[in-house]
């Protein structure tokens, strides 16, 4: 069935998102947390759990529990993550855009579920320069033979007992794609410093599949360079945490975890 709406009802539609919008900036904080400084500092020894690369074009999979961090640095990483005690739950990046009023992912904000709920908080982040938009690459936007975000993504999904149907779209990590006035996406590479790093805190026990492969806007060529992971152990986490306080709709997010762990 084909709805024709009228003028005055696309008017009162836009009204309506444009009230949303001011609600969910005026409940934002007025400033999100500094960049994280670069170098990066070398994390507590007593807190590493393990640590590896991922070669240039190579993926991995892992599992974080409720409360650990993960650490990435160098490569173009792209991640997909899936709750572990239900995979059908998964990491939705077009409502974890809607809720903060952003495309634009940075230390302080949060990745969320398909189900409202906050998986993974970004408490460490020096670029602010990452894509949740494009996507990672296929096997047509690379030279032949060489490895991709997609196929490695699906090997990394069997992996984990999930298929090609689990697969959400995936946020690659140190991807400075932006949108011009004309809607386009570009590369803006000046927003990259070269020793980028993110720590990203998960919020519950997750399992997650990592692909480094160059992104499909990169206009750099050659190999991938290698990407370091560090795993750390569960901290405590403050009160006034910003990526549990940054506006009304991650504080629900976060509500919905509590309700969740509590069996309701």
């Amino acid at each position: 069935m084909h709805l024709h709406r009228s003028p005055e009802q696309i008017a009162a539609d836009r009204a309506r998102y444009d009230e949303h919008q001011r609600r969910g900036l005026e409940q934002a904080p007025r400033a999100l947390p500094d960049r994280s400084p670069v170098p990066a500092a070398d994390p507590d020894p007593a807190l590493i759990l393990a640590q590896e690369d991922i070669p240039g074009g190579w993926y991995r999979t892992l599992r974080l529990k409720v409360g650990q961090s993960l650490r990435i640095s160098g490569g173009s990483v792209s991640v997909a993550a899936w709750a572990a005690d239900d995979p059908s739950e998964r990491m939705n990046l077009p409502d974890t855009i809607k809720v903060q009023w952003t495309t634009e992912l940075s230390r302080g904000r949060v990745i969320l579920s398909d189900m409202g709920r906050a998986m993974l908080a970004l408490t460490e982040d020096s670029s602010g320069a990452h894509d949740v938009l494009t996507g990672g690459s296929t096997a047509a936007d690379v030279a032949t033979g060489a490895r991709n975000c997609r196929d490695n993504m699906v090997l990394a999904a069997a992996k984990l007992g999930l298929g090609r149907r689990d697969l959400p779209a995936v946020l690659t990590l140190f991807a400075p794609v932006r949108v011009d006035e004309a809607g386009r996406p570009g590369w803006r590479g000046a927003l990259l410093s070269g020793h980028d790093w993110v720590e990203m805190r998960a919020e519950m026990d997750l399992l997650l599949a990592l692909s480094n492969t160059r992104h499909p806007l990169d206009p750099a060529t050659g190999p991938e360079p290698a990407a370091s992971l560090t795993l750390l152990a569960a901290r405590p986490v403050p009160p006034d945490d910003p990526c549990r306080t940054a506006s009304a709709e991650a504080v629900r997010a976060f509500e919905n975890n509590a309700r969740k762990a509590g069996g309701l």
